[in-house]
């Protein structure tokens, strides 16, 4: 492979995840095969319980793969123990922005101190840091003024914002972000996409998980359905949403009255639920 292509920053083959015993055994994930290249946006679509949270952990290293291979920045991560995670995740190679800012910062430590705390991991010399944090902190569009503050004395748009910020100091090749937007008012879910949609430029990939095709239609290049640990749809986004070709695609676009028109009818969404699979 050549610098010129360097592949997929993820590449995930026939994953499974499974829980618990063997007789009791729950399929979280079953034969999930996707990938993302570097500067490219997937938005991961489905409803609560589909496995989009399991996918995530998955590629972070926090639950196991049964089988399957799994592949991040390049490095086979499939049969990584607990000293290879650590390591990869002192790299930044990988980050993780949460739906809840307040649950993913520290309540007692400034802003400051949140975004230099991974550089400071990571052996990034102090004054680097300071100017990486500074720089990052402009380009989601937050006052420098902000810095000695606490996540509790800002507003939900502006934490989030700073969550953004925490995930890409580290440079990461990749971002997984789920429902980033979603506890957001419209002024400020519109910023974050607009924020999201600039990364495109430096090569960073993200994983935009949602339950809401409206908000991912906007920002993501391709967009993969699951429904109950399957990957049931995926291909370029515009496609999907004024294609969809499977029942359960089109369930989630009838419940988007953003993207087309109306929500669809009681009627229509018990049809199409008919269609899925048990």
């Amino acid at each position: 492979m050549s610098d010129a292509d360097p592949g997929p920053v993820l590449d995930i083959d026939a994953l499974d995840v499974h829980y618990g015993p063997r007789r009791r055994r729950h399929h979280a994930l079953r034969g999930v095969s996707l990938s993302v290249d570097p500067g490219e946006t997937l938005g991961l679509i489905g409803e609560t319980g589909s496995g989009k949270s399991t996918l995530a952990r998955a590629v972070l290293g926090l639950v196991p793969a049964t089988s399957g291979t799994l592949t991040v920045g390049g490095a086979d991560v499939t049969s990584y123990g607990r000293r290879q995670w650590r390591a990869l995740r002192r790299r930044g190679v990988v980050q993780y922005v949460f739906q809840d800012p307040l649950r993913s910062l520290d309540p007692d430590l400034t802003i400051e101190d949140s975004l230099s705390e991974p550089l400071r991991i990571a052996g990034v010399p102090r004054a680097e840091t300071a100017e990486r944090v500074a720089a990052h902190l402009e380009r989601v569009r937050l006052s420098e003024e902000l810095l000695g503050r606490l996540p509790g004395e800002l507003s939900g748009g502006q934490r989030q914002r700073v969550a953004v910020a925490r995930a890409l100091v580290t440079r990461p090749r990749l971002v997984i972000l789920d429902e980033p937007v979603s506890a957001l008012d419209s002024a400020n879910r519109v910023q974050i996409l607009e924020i999201l949609k600039e990364l495109r430029a430096d090569g960073t990939a993200l994983v935009f998980i949602s339950h809401d095709l409206g908000s991912v239609a906007g920002v993501a290049d391709r967009v993969a359905v699951l429904h109950h640990g399957e990957l049931v749809e995926t291909g370029a986004t515009d496609t999907v949403v004024n294609a969809p070709s499977h029942p359960y695609t089109r369930l989630l676009l009838g419940s988007a009255p953003t993207l087309h028109g109306a929500p669809a009818d009681r009627a229509e969404r018990a049809a199409l639920r008919a269609l899925l699979p048990a």
